[in-house]
């Protein structure tokens, strides 16, 4: 049992013998008692004090000492206020560190049939372009919680939504049929969403020469982007498509397929997956026929011009367009469409949508139409928005060719992964094989701690020479330390040293502090499934292998002469491995066993 187990079951018999008050030990839930008071696990006694008819320093000093009488594990308390702070026996740690490496699957609860089925968006590509590091964060915020959710012990449906129809798509189209001559992504040697993002950089710098032609002709700014031939060009493309022309069409098909190779490379390496892709040229007209349902239940209304809109002013906000007055969607008509897909494919639960914070609005009205029209989860549904990636020149244009693309900069992490890595001797003695491996692993950890680690409400500037350093709160410094867990442990069983018994140690500071740290592991995992926040989990593994390297400083490991001693400190090196490696997992990072 753990000991938050322990403390509660105890703390549940106290308030009944001496208050006569029922309390349920899994409703009590014992915090790590804060850095400036002395103790282990607090105890919030307020909720016992109008009951009890007493003060809340009363009502916890005689918890307190109830549990210092009766339960073997608490040694001593203090009371501030409310909060009854307990020391636990130092004793007792040692069957906490048991208890931990007996668990199966330690921190993780198992999902079953009857689970909560919870779907979660991410990635959202456009389909005339290449991913970038804004999606990186994107995909990797998604997949992480993703795996959150799952350790929480819900069934999860990853899912991505592909951009693959409107006027972005149709102006690399027609740059590609003006000045492609024919060029394929293998004839080009070149992955195909990068050929295509080439081609929607080509037509912007053709249409921004022509605005620029017109403007020195005597036109307003306005005037010459309307006369602009290109782009009307690229407008008559988009109707062609509507109406299923056959050349349009087969040309966006073959264009796509390029892309969708390019970017099933990149999701690869960034080590993300999905569960269901859905396109919203094929969605999108399944929002109208919902939209139109609406209208026809009196949830929409009709403009004279023939568009439907929606009345939300009774719920604060504005009145918003569905559909124009030529029946064409909008956005939102288009993820009404999708959530009706989805909903026709799963019973969902829940349905997370990971997009950036520029979208609340648009997520904040959803989520009023959906429930409007009758989906369960409507109402209830997630917007898990995020704060923008920038870099120290400030934001990235996918326009003007001036973002960071995805797989160049998963390239130049993997490099600069391998040049610090040597100068540090940190490759001595690998083949060129396992330096590679190390490499990617390294490069890539570095580059999905350094966006993980951040509050995902946060706007970011990203600095890649900041995230390789195997000091301070960087995925290497803990990649790192779990490869020197792995090193003593290796050294451990080539001299065959087994865990012997170690019931009876006195665990030191250092060695207690490092196994409440791993018994705190379940309770960060599930509260950051509460929260979407990937970030608790990031810094509660920074904090683990700090106080790793300072028990490894401190405390004699392979040449501790007292074996059941010796014991202790291995078994605490094992358990703390296997959290990191857990813990790392649930973040979509590899961990290295040499290095």
């Amino acid at each position: 049992m753990s000991i938050d187990n322990i403390i509660s079951q105890a703390v549940s018999r106290a308030v009944k013998e001496l208050y006569g008050i029922e309390t349920p030990a899994e409703s009590i839930a014992p915090q790590a008692t804060r850095k400036e008071f002395e103790g282990n696990l607090t105890i919030v006694v307020f909720p016992w004090v109008k009951a009890a008819r007493k003060s809340p320093e009363a009502v916890g000093q005689e918890i307190g000492a109830w549990l210092e009488a009766n339960e073997p594990a608490v040694e001593k308390f203090n009371v501030v206020k409310g909060f009854l702070n307990i020391t636990i026996a130092p004793c007792h740690w040692n069957s906490v560190l048991s208890h931990i490496a007996e668990t199966e699957n330690y921190g993780l609860k198992q999902a079953d049939e009857n689970s909560p089925l919870v779907m979660v968006e991410y990635s959202s590509p456009n389909t005339n372009k290449p991913l970038h590091l804004g999606h990186i964060r994107n995909n990797l915020l998604g997949y992480s919680l993703s795996e959150i959710l799952k350790a929480c012990g819900n069934r999860v449906i990853k899912t991505n939504i592909v951009n693959d129809r409107g006027i972005h798509i149709c102006k690399s189209m027609l740059a590609w049929q003006k000045w492609g001559e024919g060029i394929t992504p293998e004839s080009a040697g070149k992955k195909g969403d990068h050929l295509i993002g080439d081609f929607y950089v080509l037509f912007d710098k053709h249409y921004k020469a022509e605005v620029a032609d017109f403007m020195d002709k005597g036109m307003s700014k306005e005037e010459a982007e309307a006369a602009s031939p290109l782009m009307k060009e690229a407008r008559e493309m988009l109707v062609k498509w509507e109406q299923k022309d056959p050349e349009i069409r087969s040309l966006w098909e073959t264009m796509n397929s390029w892309v969708y190779a390019g970017f099933d490379e990149t999701y690869k390496r960034m080590g993300v997956d999905f569960d269901k892709i859905y396109y919203e040229s094929r969605t999108y007209l399944e929002g109208k026929e919902k939209v139109l349902e609406g209208l026809e239940a009196g949830k929409m209304y009709r403009k004279e011009d023939g568009s439907v809109w929606a009345d939300l002013t009774g719920e604060g906000l504005d009145h918003k367009l569905l559909l124009r007055s030529d029946g064409t969607s909008v956005y939102m008509t288009q993820d009404i469409g999708t959530a009706k897909l989805r909903y026709e494919d799963y019973p969902i639960d829940k349905m997370i949508y990971v997009v950036g914070n520029e979208q609340n609005y648009h997520f904040q009205v959803l989520s009023i139409l959906l429930d409007r029209l009758g989906f369960k989860w409507g109402k209830d549904l997630v917007h898990f928005s995020y704060g923008m990636v920038e870099l120290p020149e400030g934001k990235m244009k996918s326009r003007e060719g001036t973002v960071v693309d995805a797989d160049d900069l998963m390239d130049d992490m993997v490099s600069t992964a391998r040049s610090v890595s040597a100068e540090l001797g940190k490759l001595d003695g690998l083949t060129e094989e396992e330096t590679a491996a190390i490499s990617e692993m390294v490069g890539l950890g570095a580059l999905k701690y350094f966006l993980l680690k951040v509050d995902p409400r946060k706007n970011i500037t990203f600095n890649p020479k900041e995230t390789i350093d195997f000091n301070g709160n960087t995925g290497p410094f803990i990649q790192y330390t779990y490869a020197r867990i792995c090193s003593v442990l290796r050294k451990a069983a080539d001299e065959k040293m087994a865990i012997a018994d170690y019931g009876n140690v006195v665990p030191g500071e250092r060695e207690i502090a490092l196994i409440q740290a791993l018994a705190d592991f379940p309770g960060v995992v599930e509260a950051a499934g509460q929260t979407y926040s990937p970030a608790l989990i990031a810094n509660y593994v920074y904090d683990l292998v700090k106080l790793y390297n300072q028990f490894y400083h401190d405390c004699s490991i392979l040449k501790e002469e007292n074996e059941a001693v010796r014991s202790l400190r291995l078994e605490l090196s094992r358990q703390t491995a296997r959290v990191v490696k857990t813990g790392m997992k649930l973040l979509g990072i590899d961990v290295p066993e040499r290095m």
